[in-house]
Parts: C-alpha cells; structure tokens; sequence
C-alpha cells in the first residue's frame, strides 16, 4: 500500500475495481481546510481520462509494474503488433492501450509496462518526440510568415499536425508525441 505523498506521474493504482495510470498530478494546501491531491487518471482498460481528488494520507493501493522495450511491427485493423527486442516474442495490443498511435512508424522502439502479477500489458509509452516526414501539405503564401501562422500538414503515419508556413513535402518534422504538436524541423 502506497499513500498520496507516493503519487507521481506513471504511477499504476487500483481505483473504482480498475487498473489507473497516473497522468498529471498536483499537490494542494489551500490556506483554510486539509490538504488534498488533485490528479488525472488514465484507464488502462479503456483509456478514458477521469479527474480524481484524493484527502492527503490516504491509502492508495499501487501496482508492480515492470517495463519492457519493444518494437512496432505493423498495424492490423484496431490492433497493433510488437516484438520484444531481446527475445523476438510477439505480441498484440488494442488501440485503446496506446497513447498516440497514429505517431508510431513501424520500427519503432517504445516501453510497453506489464502487470507483474498476471504478467498482461497495461500500457505502451512513447518516446517523448518522434521523427517523421510530411507526406502532404499545402504550399505556404510568399509574405505570410511574418506571424506564427500555421497550416495543417499530413505525415507518413496518416496523422495530421499544424505546422509553420515555411514546412514543404519531403521535410521531416519533430513531433512532440504527448500533445502530438510540431517541435522542430530536422536536417539530414
């Protein structure tokens, strides 16, 4: 058993007979009144995100969580294929566990975390950004980039991104991959 001071982000807790991955979380002492912890909560088994206020000192029950590197294969339909990149075990996961699939390009090295109780996946993270090339875009207006102007962009994933006017096809782009927005763009 864990209490509140044990929360942190990526934090696996049994909540309301369900499995809950920490997303964000914030400590609050307001002047009048007890102290109390405001978080946001991730299903794993569904992948909805709930808002959870928990008294400070209360018991929360956590989960052994244990993470393992592996790579995106391909998709197939809602499921997606990924093999452990130290035994080439296979396995696949619903569409609902990942967090942003239409980012992830196959060969692609991620974190799946297991339970280790029944040993069954919960959740696959990200890399923090990932690299990937404009399939399509519309050409930007000569004189129109004196302001952060931006315009939709299509990647090789199938996933649209707001960029800056200056992107063209054929550039690759840094995305983050937890807002899913345009970082930067890479030179080879």
């Amino acid at each position: 058993m864990a209490t509140t001071s044990d929360i942190r982000n990526g934090l696996c807790i049994k909540h309301n007979n369900d499995i809950f991955k920490v997303v964000e979380f914030l400590h609050v002492k307001p002047g009048k009144g007890p102290a109390f912890v405001r978080t946001k909560l991730k299903s794993l088994s569904s992948g909805k995100v709930l808002d959870n206020t928990f008294p400070a000192g209360r018991k929360i029950e956590d989960i052994r969580v244990e993470t393992r590197k592996y790579q995106f294969l391909y998709p197939e339909g809602n499921t997606f294929h990924f093999m452990n990149t130290d035994d080439y075990n296979q396995i696949t996961l619903e569409k609902e566990t990942l967090d942003s699939p239409d980012l992830l390009k196959e060969g692609e090295i991620v974190t799946v975390i297991f339970n280790t109780e029944d040993d069954m996946p919960l959740s696959v993270d990200m890399p923090a950004s990932v690299i990937l090339e404009i399939s399509h875009t519309e050409p930007g207006v000569k004189g129109n980039t004196a302001t952060n102007a931006t315009k939709p962009a299509t990647v090789e994933t199938g996933a649209e991104v707001n960029v800056p006017l200056f992107i063209n096809e054929g550039d690759k782009i840094k995305i983050d991959t937890a807002k899913g927005a345009y970082l930067e763009r890479v030179k080879e």
